[in-house]
């Protein structure tokens, strides 16, 4: 039952990306806070995807019509194909306007509708940039370690002093003192987390 409120959840979070998509606004993002992107080192593969998918809904509604199928079948198939669609545009959206943010008090570690991580800054003990371009998965866990993964990429590792708990996407909760993720643009993100002025780190 967990599972599938979570799965309607991520829904519901998906149509509200969409409309924050198009009014060109952001969630969960502050005044004075910084945000920082991760969804441009995966675009071009979801703008291919989503083509895709547009392509597959136009060839077989032609092909169900061309084969004389009756519309109580081809009706459902198109809607079904056609919201899958909204969906991919949803995941889209979610990652665009969900980005990774820093503020005084935390650091939050998102991944569209599906990740959501919020680390008080004064539990963070250090924070370094790392290049990995070979991961699997989309939110990985190795013992204490998370790893939030975009197009195989994570680029910045956070050390804790202290662990905190992740909730992963079916709702699974885990332990973990380090975080490896990424960032369109890590370096913004690291100096102002090691900024003294914003009570930071090393």
């Amino acid at each position: 039952m967990r599972v599938l409120r979570r799965i309607a959840g991520f829904d519901v979070a998906g149509m509200v990306s969409l409309a924050l998509w198009v009014t060109r606004r952001r969630h969960g993002v502050p005044p004075g806070a910084l945000a920082v992107s991760y969804s441009r080192a995966q675009s071009a593969t979801m703008v291919l995807l989503l083509v895709i998918m547009a392509v597959e809904v136009v060839v077989v509604e032609v092909l169900l019509r061309a084969y004389d199928v009756s519309a109580a079948i081809r009706v459902p198939i198109l809607f079904i194909d056609l919201y899958g669609l909204l969906v991919g545009f949803a995941v889209v959206a979610a990652c665009v306007t969900r980005p990774h943010v820093v503020t005084g008090r935390e650091l939050r570690i998102r991944y569209g509708a599906f990740f959501d991580l919020r680390i008080p800054r004064e539990l963070i003990a250090s924070v370094r940039t790392v290049r990995s371009f070979n991961e699997s998965g989309m939110i990985a866990v190795d013992g204490e370690r998370l790893t939030v993964v975009v197009a195989s990429q994570v680029n910045v590792v956070v050390e804790l002093s202290e662990p905190v708990t992740a909730v992963r996407p079916l709702g699974a909760e885990v332990r973990v003192s380090a975080v490896r993720f990424f960032a369109d643009e890590p370096g913004p993100l690291v100096a102002a987390l090691r900024s003294a002025e914003n009570g930071l780190v090393r």
